[in-house]
């Protein structure tokens, strides 16, 4: 869903495609020339072909109309009781809003705490478009160090770092490679005989409360430092691939073997003041990195992004610092943070709350005018039975293509959190949450709740 200026933008380009082919068709007929016979020097006779008929464009996106009608409250709570009564929901709580106007059309005990697992990331993701440009990138540098021989790689906050080979893809398309720093350091002519890792763009312990010692090797986290490879992943390209407990010093490892240098010439360090550079690459764009981080859930580069925030604000680049960058510029945007404790900006802790109201009032403000800054959010959404952790739910079903959402999970903590248009035309928000179930039950019973919104009408 778009601004009207959005769509009417989208309108001309159409049209303005439209007429362009027409007028491409209708610019009079080929001349096309025939030889007599296949001598050279043989007399030509010009002939007309006509032309081809022209090809208009026929869009089959449209925007939803201004007037469609809202849904009846008590026909929308009438539909979904069957889907609410389900006891795999567990302790449930959620809201359901229209996007025109951001009135509330149903809700359940939408002010309690609840843990929000990967939901989280909505909040990370706001705070991050409302403090930082889309275009924002950080870096990775190597610099000369103190001793002769000596390099410094100082991360400064991109875990999309691949060092994948030449021509291969690292996990987060669009990421800096490795072998460009390399190249580079050679092209200095400089001799590498040691590496040091400077980490000090983070601050505080590289794991959060609430997470799993064994989330690591599970494949889900990484210890949170300023430079790693593919988001801490041991096999590169494989999403839910174990992780590194020592990202930072693989990073330093990899660079020092592309010189010839042992391992245990690597150590952590900082680089000197002034240091000379020797070679720098930049991370993908900012908004390229929120739908990453999005569509498949990473909480490596959540944390990451969390702490970009916090250097923004002027907070302290650790759990502590991110988490208070997030939630002090969201209240700043006049967001109602009551009832929000957060341990990470990922959602991977267990001990992280928030209330289902929060999630709606963001999202609201995302599909409507007020927060324009917001509006990306709704690309960066997964959609039913088609991206991202919404791909494999849903099948075929009546709902698929049209719920597009962030979902959330932990062992016993669901939750879905986005946008759906109904099949009256109107744009519906929700957040639903579900704790103390198992997501094998939960999940599906938050998925029939969604799929009753786009099936509704409910005038």
């Amino acid at each position: 869903m778009g601004s009207l200026a959005a769509q009417r933008r989208k309108r001309v380009r159409l049209l303005l495609g439209a007429v362009a082919v027409a007028i491409a068709g209708a610019v009079a007929a080929v001349l096309v020339v025939q030889p007599t016979d296949l001598g050279f020097g043989a007399d030509v006779t010009p002939t007309t072909v006509a032309a081809p008929p022209p090809v208009v464009a026929t869009p089959q996106v449209a925007p939803v109309p201004a007037d469609a009608p809202a849904p009846n409250p008590a026909a929308l709570a009438a539909a979904l009781g069957p889907a609410l009564a389900n006891p795999g929901l567990g302790s449930f709580t959620g809201v359901v809003s229209d996007a025109t106007t951001g009135a509330v059309l149903w809700s359940q005990g939408a002010d309690t705490p609840m843990i929000p697992a990967s939901t989280t990331k909505v909040l990370t993701a706001a705070a991050a478009l409302l403090a930082l440009p889309p275009e924002h990138r950080v870096a990775t540098r190597v610099v000369r160090g103190i001793e002769p021989g000596q390099i410094v790689l100082v991360g400064g906050g991109d875990v999309t770092l691949t060092a994948q080979p030449p021509g291969q893809p690292g996990f987060f398309p669009g990421a800096p490679r490795l072998d460009h720093l390399i190249a580079q350091v050679r092209g200095t002519g400089a001799a590498v005989q040691s590496v040091v890792v400077d980490t000090g763009a983070y601050a505080g312990p590289p794991m959060a409360r609430g997470w799993m010692p064994g989330d690591v090797a599970a494949g889900y986290i990484a210890p949170i430092e300023p430079v790693m490879f593919d988001g801490g992943r041991l096999r590169p390209l494989e999403d839910e691939s174990p992780r590194s407990a020592t990202p930072a010093l693989d990073a330093g490892r990899a660079l020092a073997a592309a010189f010839g240098v042992a391992p245990d010439r690597v150590t952590l360090g900082a680089a000197p003041s002034g240091a000379a550079p020797l070679a720098s690459v930049e991370s993908a764009p900012l908004r390229v990195r929120l739908g990453q981080m999005m569509r498949f859930s990473d909480n490596v580069l959540a944390e990451a992004i969390g702490r970009e925030i916090a250097a923004r604000v002027g907070t302290e680049p650790s759990f502590a610092g991110a988490t208070t960058a997030i939630t002090d510029t969201l209240s700043a945007a006049g967001f109602d943070i009551g009832g929000v404790l957060l341990h990470d900006a990922s959602g991977l802790s267990v001990d992280g709350r928030i209330p289902a109201r929060l999630l709606d009032r963001i999202l609201a403000a995302a599909t409507g005018d007020a927060t324009p800054a917001l509006r990306p959010m709704l690309d960066y959404l997964p959609v039913a039975g088609a991206t991202g952790t919404l791909s494999a739910r849903y099948g075929s079903g009546g709902a698929a293509g049209w719920v597009r959402a962030k979902t959330g999970t932990l062992s016993e903590a669901s939750a879905l959190a986005g946008y759906v248009t109904d099949v009256g035309n109107r744009v519906l928000t929700f957040a639903l949450m579900s704790n103390d179930r198992a997501p094998d039950a939960s999940r599906p019973a938050l998925d029939a709740i969604a799929s009753t919104l786009r099936s509704c009408g409910c005038t």
